[in-house]
């Protein structure tokens, strides 16, 4: 089985095998080559060791030597070269204890993670896969190298890695593996919200996002997202939905483009429901103020995962206003837009089909002929360049001082007594209407 190595590969395998070492292209590089899928970066693995490594090429930086890593600049690019290894003991759930240099290419491969990352190649030696890594690709499978229970108490990270490529691959999860996931599913408590969130991301934007009921069967989200396990346990009797408030977020998931910021909006959208939920006297369920509830829940669950402001912020204000829905006039929209801010949009209309799309058919061609209508409307307010907030205003506060008025917080009312006037008619947006409405 042949695979077309990009030129300075060949360079780095032949260069290092000129000078007596071996050489391979190494995991995930592999495993996309074979499933003819572009790789993001060619790893390198080497019976050098890193000081030779170094002999061998004339620019590098040290950016893992303790455990083997040294990246080769060629031109503008770096390439991690890394020296055979086998690990030590685990005693964090994350690192080995000590790191030992090996000549032996077979225990570099069966300390790996799956099977499908297993496998190396050069072009002189072809496909090394120990562990039956093309089996598992053409079954559609992760399975661990060895034995399962081992390798995530090593690193307990790799337990929502297996869902998580699960989940970009389109793949299940070895039967094995999947028990072993969920008998150690506590530890993963081990392991650092930064990477977590890393990984849960990567899931969320992959192109099966509800793989992350997996993580929800194997308990993990019990552990770093039991706010996901409270919304599949809760049920909604109500016209508008036929699933779990978790059941209906998945397929809110899969319904929005995959991007970072509305995979996450669509995810925590409902967050607050299992908190708000009240049955009235008929046994049906209402959610009232969830989106306020759910903002407030959303900022602390991605505080809690470190997620940057920026995400935090964004995510947050589109959880607020997904189920804003103003009269279709101009005017309340122009006021909608005032309350979310244009950076909501349109991202907010993606977000509402999706939602609407999620639940039951009661109803479901009237909502979106609203959002329809709803999204029309908004960008002919987009392309007239109509005001709808007080930086819009042909005046500001300092047009007001010298029209007068002295400096307080009366600058600020009236300045949001014009905005009102203004977001009613656009057309009185001038500096002469405004000041004049302010003589008056």
């Amino acid at each position: 089985m042949r695979i077309v190595l990009p030129d300075k590969v060949k360079f780095l395998i032949e260069k290092l095998n000129q000078y007596g070492y071996e050489a391979y292209a190494v995991g995930g590089c592999v495993r996309d080559s074979l499933l003819m899928q572009k790789p993001k970066d060619w790893d390198i693995t080497t019976s050098a060791l890193p000081a030779q490594i170094k002999k061998v090429f004339p620019h590098t930086v040290d950016t893992g030597i303790a455990h083997g890593t040294v990246t080769v600049l060629l031109g503008r690019e770096g390439f991690e070269v890394t020296t055979y290894r086998i690990d030590g003991e685990y005693e964090d759930a994350r690192h080995p204890k000590d790191v030992f240099f090996t000549s032996n290419l077979y225990e570099d491969l069966k300390r790996r993670d799956f099977t499908i990352n297993a496998m190396a190649y050069n072009d002189s030696g072809g496909l090394v896969d120990a562990f039956d890594g093309i089996g598992d690709l053409r079954k559609g499978v992760i399975r661990c190298v060895g034995d399962a229970e081992e390798r995530f108490s090593e690193d307990a990270l790799r337990m929502l890695r297996a869902v998580r490529f699960a989940a970009q691959l389109g793949f299940g999860i070895d039967k094995r593996t999947a028990e072993a996931i969920k008998k150690r599913s506590r530890t993963i408590q081990l392991v650092s919200a930064e990477r977590i969130c890393a990984e849960l991301v990567k899931l969320l934007i992959s192109n099966h996002p509800e793989q992350l009921l997996k993580a929800y069967e194997t308990g993990l989200t019990s552990v770093f997202l039991p706010e996901f396990d409270d919304m599949m346990q809760t049920k909604q009797n109500h016209p508008h939905h036929c699933l779990t408030v978790g059941m209906h977020t998945v397929e809110t998931i899969r319904h929005v483009p995959p991007q970072k910021t509305l995979r996450l909006a669509a995810l925590f959208h409902d967050i607050a429901k299992p908190k708000c939920r009240t049955t009235d006297e008929n046994g049906i369920h209402h959610f009232r103020g969830h989106p306020l509830k759910g903002e407030e829940m959303t900022g602390q669950i991605m505080r809690r995962l470190k997620f940057d402001n920026d995400t935090i912020r964004h995510v947050c204000k589109l959880v607020r206003y997904h189920d804003d829905n103003p009269p279709l006039s101009a005017g309340s929209i122009r006021r909608a837009l005032n309350r979310a801010g244009q950076d909501a949009y349109p991202a907010l209309f993606a977000l509402k089909r999706a939602d609407i799309l999620s639940q039951s058919t009661f109803e479901r061609e009237s909502k979106l002929a609203y959002v329809d209508e709803y999204e029309k409307i908004y960008h002919d307010i987009i392309q007239k360049k109509e005001c709808f907030t007080v930086q819009d205003l042909a005046v500001n506060g300092s047009d007001l001082i010298a029209a007068g008025m002295r400096q307080g917080k009366e600058i600020g009312e009236t300045l949001g007594k014009l905005l009102e006037l203004v977001l009613e008619d656009p057309a009185q947006n001038t500096k002469e209407n405004l000041l004049e409405h302010v003589i008056k």
